[in-house]
């Protein structure tokens, strides 16, 4: 399963030897690049969690990248 879907959010597959190939290469740089920024994400929240004069509209805006982080976690675990 490649670490995006089709635009009716269908999973995209890609078809290999087992050997690899560009595009699962693409999709495995891709999955690295995706777990790095839900990482930062991480760091973030937990950085803001300490600052009492966050503003709302901030942490909104954090969940809702925190949630495509999250979908792009799992997407990943289940490949």
């Amino acid at each position: 399963m490649l670490p995006w879907t089709t635009p009716d959010d269908r999973p995209c597959l890609v078809i290999t030897d087992g050997e690899g190939g560009p595009v699962s290469d693409l999709a495995d740089s891709i999955e690295e690049m995706q777990l790095d920024i839900g990482e930062e994400l991480l760091r973030h929240a937990r950085a803001m969690h300490a600052d009492p004069k966050v503003p709302d509209r901030e942490f909104r805006f954090l969940s809702r990248r925190l949630a495509e982080a999250l979908s792009d976690a799992l997407r990943v675990a289940r490949n």
